[in-house]
């Protein structure tokens, strides 16, 4: 008797974005030919300025917003034909709530899990609303909560059904510091449960601290996509500031080589280090040098170029050159 065939692993893959673009009546191109995939089980920040086109692209991988052209696929499933499928594999958190400000708590997280055909299981909501602090307010009316609990629901709301795959689109948009924590700390247990997140975000600290990978999107279009460290170590810089005795007028030709940048009305010499720091042991010479050439030290202070810094970079020249190219 032939032994029955194994079930095949998942896929790695949780979300598979393909030439995907968007085209408004009115001739504005929110989404330009974007190709992504997102790993299974990863935590994917999405980064961008205002109108870069984060919450379209989202919209658009939610089924909510139609393409124009291109294709997504959510576990295999593609939204366009297998929408109820593929959609209730993603759980989303938008930015705004609108559910009905007279409806309790409990019941907004009970419809919303009924709204993917999902049978009624009042022991996982109440494992939702206690992991978000809710559970007390159960029985409160939307009118009378906070804004850091309406945001708290509108998560709550996005898990009921249980999805394999979260979108949080700027989650922590106007809360307070402590709220922002609660939720990075629900972020990182959801993800460790084996929920694939995706976030947008204007807190780049956010990405810093939590993303595995980074995208960054400016004019619908993506412009990179690469794990948080590799991005760092690439585009990142390390910089020693050196702190002088006494300002100097211009550097000594003697230091011509090293590629110094007088600083702070001639207070303070940069030095550009790699970010891997193997130009390290370079330092001892440098502060050898400057010795030599009469420079006296006061104090020496290293600083890393952060993914902030980076990005600002990224958008900037992508800016600057689609300026120069006009």
């Amino acid at each position: 008797m032939q032994a029955p065939n194994p079930t095949p692993p998942p896929s790695p893959i949780a979300v598979s974005i393909s030439a995907l673009s968007k085209r408004y009546a009115s001739g504005h191109e929110a989404l330009r030919h974007i190709d992504l995939d997102i790993r299974r089980g990863e935590i994917f920040a999405l980064l961008g300025p205002n109108g870069a086109g984060k919450t379209t692209l989202i919209s658009t991988v939610c089924g909510i917003v139609t393409a124009s052209a291109g294709r997504v696929t959510v576990d295999g499933l593609d939204i366009a034909h297998d929408w109820s499928a593929a959609r209730a594999r993603i759980g989303l958190v938008p930015q705004e709530l609108t559910t009905d400000a007279f409806e309790t708590v409990w019941n907004a997280v009970r419809f919303s899990r009924g709204l993917f055909g999902k049978p009624p299981n009042p022991t996982h909501l109440e494992g939702v609303l206690r992991d978000l602090s809710l559970w007390d307010k159960r029985d409160a009316r939307l009118m009378t909560l906070s804004g850091g609990m309406k945001r708290r629901l509108l998560i709550a709301k996005a898990l009921a059904h249980e999805p394999s795959i979260l979108f949080l689109d700027e989650p922590t948009a106007g809360v307070d510091v402590e709220l922002r924590r609660d939720m990075w700390t629900l972020v990182r247990r959801l993800r460790a449960s084996g929920v694939t997140i995706i976030l947008t975000t204007h807190y780049i600290e956010e990405a810093e601290e939590m993303a595995d990978r980074v995208g960054v999107i400016h004019r619908g279009e993506l412009i990179v996509v690469e794990e948080k460290h590799a991005l760092m170590k690439k585009l990142g810089k390390r910089v020693l500031s050196i702190e002088l005795e006494a300002p100097l007028e211009a550097l000594p030709p003697a230091l011509a080589p090293w590629q110094l940048e007088l600083k702070d009305g001639g207070r303070r010499i940069d030095y550009l280090v790699g970010a891997d720091s193997t130009d390290g042991p370079r330092i001892g010479p440098l502060l050898a040098a400057l010795g030599s050439a009469g420079v006296a030290v006061r104090d020496l202070e290293s600083h890393e170029t952060s993914l902030e810094e980076i990005f600002v970079g990224l958008v900037g020249s992508r800016a600057a050159s689609a300026e120069a190219a006009r």
